[in-house]
């Protein structure tokens, strides 16, 4: 079952009240790991916000979670009017609990529902959803902080699809299907799901954020993005490829993050005696949307694809994000490299010291996997923290360096490796 924010693709049955595909009202049998999570919060504070990209699953798992709630759909454009032109009226047609889909399109009810929760003084009133994190975070910070739990929900992880029983057949069908729930939990052919996705969302949502003039340079910019997916963030080459200023390519990076369809990975501030690098790195959330970006049409193209290594550690970085964020906890992932080019892929850091973890695409684990590693140890000192490497085989292997886990192994492992020394005993 899909995720059922946003707009019906053609065919698709839809509720005339709440404009949302038929399939929005079946329970989805994949289960979200960050339910828990939600549910405490809910307990604890009057609003919960749960945050995430376009047909991430906000709708269909804040429904499952709160089925008691009043539930209303602010896409749907005469809720939407009713909303902003009268926020109490609206307000008061849902009783004490309701669930208010896409809280973007109508600001206004924020400062209105701060009176109501401060005269109740009750938790899990009210649950939001949002895909645009400036314009939803900015609204709860202003009229509803201290009131309000902000959670954020990316795509499906590996371990919850292994769950299910339905993990891709291979690594190339994972990297290429990428894991937005309408292709997993509907059997979508993913090219043809991310193409309507881009036009649908992407360009709608993204340009409106930025007020984009030019749509054709704004899609030439998206897709140099893609191509750059796993590399360092070079704010003005990315402006030169399509023509456009410093400034403008900074503000559209800005928009695409504050969309969920990009993150920057940020290098770890300690330089152990050598001179570090301080730019991001850039990765998409999600590799599929990456692939279809590119032009990658199969599963197979990615076999010999020159960015299949970028891809593979664009999903890998992406499984260790949504470890962290399905436990309520912002990132911990860093990245480290010296101007002389020793690098280590992700540094976690954690209370107990941090964590390397090395990510390779080969299905056979290099002779030398563990230089880096070794050499970062070596430049702090030894800090204590447990070593991983991920890479595109099937073996797990225990090593004096560092536990080797096949692609696989990161369903059941990834909560592990971001928690550290602390993950371990826990």
């Amino acid at each position: 079952m899909a995720s059922s924010e946003d707009q019906t693709s053609p065919g698709q049955i839809v509720n005339p009240i709440y404009n949302l595909p038929a399939y929005a009202y079946r329970l989805s049998m994949i289960k979200r790991s960050i339910t828990p999570e939600l549910l405490d919060l809910a307990g604890q504070y009057p609003v919960v916000v749960v945050v995430g990209p376009r047909q991430s699953g906000k709708t269909t798992l804040c429904r499952s979670a709160f089925p008691d709630h009043a539930y209303v759909s602010l896409e749907d454009l005469d809720a939407r009017r009713f909303a902003r032109e009268d926020p109490r009226g609206f307000l008061s047609q849902y009783g004490e609990r309701a669930l208010f889909d896409e809280i973007q399109r109508a600001p206004e009810l924020l400062s209105y529902l701060q009176g109501i929760v401060d005269e109740r003084r009750q938790p899990g009133q009210f649950v939001l959803t949002g895909s645009s994190q400036l314009d939803v975070v900015a609204g709860v910070t202003q009229s509803l902080a201290g009131r309000a739990a902000l959670v954020e929900l990316l795509p499906f992880s590996l371990g919850e699809l292994a769950g299910t029983g339905r993990m891709p057949a291979g690594l190339e069908e994972l990297v290429f299907q990428g894991l937005y729930p309408p292709i997993h939990d509907q059997g979508l052919e993913p090219s043809r799901w991310y193409a309507n996705y881009v036009r649908t969302y992407v360009e709608r949502d993204v340009r409106q954020l930025i007020n984009v003039q030019d749509l054709n340079t704004f899609q030439d910019f998206v897709r140099i993005c893609a191509g750059r997916t796993g590399q360092l963030l070079n704010l003005s080459a990315l402006g030169n490829d399509v023509g456009i200023t410093h400034n403008t390519a900074k503000a559209w990076i800005s928009a695409l993050e504050a969309s969920f369809l990009v993150h920057r990975l940020r290098p770890y501030h300690a330089n152990f005696g050598k001179r570090v690098l301080k730019t991001p790195k850039l990765f998409f959330v999600d590799a599929g949307l990456a692939c279809s970006l590119l032009g990658i049409e199969t599963a197979d193209q990615l076999r010999t694809h020159p960015l299949r290594g970028s891809l593979f550690e664009t999903w890998a970085v992406s499984e260790l994000l949504k470890a962290r964020v399905n436990r309520g906890r912002s990132s911990n992932l860093y990245f480290w490299r010296d101007r002389r080019g020793l690098e280590v892929d992700v540094l976690i850091d954690h209370a107990a010291g941090f964590s390397l973890v090395e990510m390779k695409s080969g299905r056979t684990v290099p002779t030398n996997a563990m230089k880096n590693i070794r050499a970062l140890r070596e430049l702090s000192g030894g800090a204590d923290g447990y070593n991983w490497m991920v890479y595109g085989g099937d073996r797990q292997e225990e090593r004096s360096d560092a536990t080797i886990l096949g692609w696989r192994d990161v369903a059941g492992r990834a909560d592990e490796i971001v928690g550290g020394v602390l993950g371990r005993s826990q």
